[in-house]
């Protein structure tokens, strides 16, 4: 395997049942200490992908090497040095915090007394102290996001993968999480692997990014880059009814790089905006079709997500089945191989 990185997935491939290709050849580097987002619409093969990376699932090809062990050759020397926090909840609700990260302490063999020490410290560090002692079930949901970031701490991990973390955190909820991550990645130099569904979140905290469609990676740069690449603004136009198809008649506007039509909506790339929906509008009446709605984007990740998928990012759409499935057998995987 070729270069240098804190998690190198080379041409990983994953069959379900002889039949299903969930990851078709997905070949990405994240680089170490880097913030790392990986996007994807459900069933594209992300939550395969991040299992296959924390060692809960074996490739059926290809190779993953996670700060510098093969994943396949070494699957538990790789769950010792990675922490993984998931979407689903993994916090014993009928334990303290504090019992929760010494339980955690001595699943990764660390000693009773190491354990409680590292315990009191990520309390500290997550301001969890007046909380400390109380039955986690009686957390917020920032507190237990916060806890459960601690328990995936509690062994000092060099990789963090975090599977949708703030998911049902209202702003002020994910905000303090994602500082918890900037400190944490700038005291340690971590590397932090993400899936989110907020695209803001990936806008603003990741350094590179990943889209993966249909099991394959469709895109891979930083936020800018990936911009970059949509060539300008973003026009849709919005037309009244069945009406002639008025693409080529919008094509011949200086300064149009592409447009795709759906039903009776066109999604126009243009250099300015501002100054090509007047001449659009115009074109479109001498044409004989009614604009009914108009509006202009500057890019963004949704634009970028649409540009590389065909489909718009919808974040409220949550894990699928499969999504859940795939990760609750890491878990139980994980727990037994520490017991």
């Amino acid at each position: 395997m070729s270069g240098e990185g804190a998690i190198i997935a080379e041409e990983l491939v994953k069959v379900y049942g002889g039949k299903v290709r969930a990851v078709e050849g997905v070949s990405f580097t994240v680089r170490p200490g880097e913030i790392f987002g990986f996007l994807g619409p459900n069933g594209a093969g992300k939550t395969t992908t991040v299992t296959m990376l924390a060692a809960g699932l074996r490739p059926t090809s290809g190779q993953a090497i996670v700060d510098g062990v093969e994943v396949s050759r070494d699957p538990e020397e790789v769950k010792r040095r990675i922490g993984v926090i998931f979407q689903e909840g993994t916090a014993d609700g009928d334990l303290t915090g504090r019992e929760n990260l010494e339980v955690a302490a001595g699943c990764y063999g660390m000693s009773r007394s190491d354990g409680k020490e590292r315990a009191t410290e990520l309390i500290d560090k997550m301001q969890l102290t007046d909380a400390a002692d109380r039955y986690a079930k009686t957390y917020s949901g920032g507190m237990r996001r916060r806890l459960e970031l601690a328990v995936g701490l509690i062994h000092r991990p060099r990789v963090l993968f975090l599977d949708e973390p703030t998911l049902g955190l209202d702003p002020q909820g994910r905000a303090g999480f994602w500082e918890f991550i900037l400190s944490l990645r700038k005291e340690t130099g971590m590397t932090v692997f993400v899936t989110t569904h907020y695209l803001d979140e990936a806008d603003g905290m990741c350094e590179r990014i990943a889209i993966i469609d249909h099991g394959r990676i469709a895109a891979t740069g930083s936020p800018a880059e990936l911009k970059d690449k949509l060539g300008g603004d973003v026009v849709t136009i919005r037309t009244s009814g069945p009406t002639p198809d008025v693409t080529p008649v919008l094509q011949a506007i200086r300064g149009v790089s592409s447009i795709t039509k759906k039903d009776d909506t066109y999604r126009v790339k243009c250099m300015q905006g501002e100054t090509f929906v007047p001449l659009a509008v115009e074109a479109a009446s001498k044409a004989g079709v009614g604009v009914t709605g108009v509006s202009v984007k500057r890019p963004s990740l949704d634009e970028v997500f649409l540009e590389f998928t065909g489909r718009e990012y919808r974040g409220e759409e949550g894990p699928t089945e499969t999504d859940k499935a795939v990760m609750m057998g890491h878990i139980r995987q994980n727990l037994r191989g520490r017991r």
